[in-house]
């Protein structure tokens, strides 16, 4: 018989992760045709890529984590401050495309709860088509953005909105599975 339990998602500093499996993944070719500012990753590049990533807890209070599934690493995922308001962002690696949105579930989870964000935003390339995902978590379309002279999907999640939605869905019930907070001395982790 197969085990069925939903694996719990921990997100973690990306600097825990070995530095050729974050490269891996920046640069996955079914993943780079969505990231349009993104180039080929070399060592130090990459290393670049996480302290930069990093660095956003000391100065926002909140930022991207590594994503792990029962211990596996399996992409990043988390907030970035833009212009309107914290950005959400999530690459994984395609093998887990489906468990996207379980982590979605937790990143979220955690930004209107233990961050206390008000909305969230999401910018998305013209290469994706993601209206009926954006949909199901409670996003509406807002302003595209140019980023880099390349032109972006934005959309909106107020707090409201996910609360509605966490309750229409059952989701609130099931948070704390999700969102397995981890690290020591890390600004938005748990010790």
């Amino acid at each position: 018989m197969a085990d069925e339990r939903t694996p719990a998602v921990e997100l973690r500093r990306l600097t825990e992760v070995p530095l050729s499996a974050v490269m891996t993944l920046l640069n996955e070719p079914r993943n780079v045709r969505h990231m349009p500012l993104a180039g080929r990753f070399d060592e130090a590049q990459t290393a670049g890529w996480i302290q930069s990533k990093d660095a956003q807890w000391e100065d926002y209070g909140y930022g991207p984590w590594a994503v792990f599934l029962d211990e596996e690493f399996v992409g990043w995922g988390g907030f970035q401050r833009e212009d309107l308001g914290p950005e959400f962002g999530l690459v994984l690696f395609p093998s887990f495309w489906g468990v996207g949105a379980q982590v979605t579930r937790a990143a979220l989870g955690r930004g209107f709860g233990e961050f206390g964000f008000e909305e969230v935003f999401v910018a998305l390339p013209y290469t994706r088509s993601p209206g009926g995902v954006m949909a199901r978590f409670g996003f509406t379309s807002a302003e595209d953005a140019e980023i880099g002279g390349v032109r972006f999907r934005r959309y909106r999640l107020s707090r409201d909105a996910w609360i509605r939605m966490q309750r229409q869905t059952g989701w609130a019930s099931t948070m704390n599975l999700y969102a397995t907070p981890h690290g020591k001395g890390h600004p938005g982790l748990a010790p």
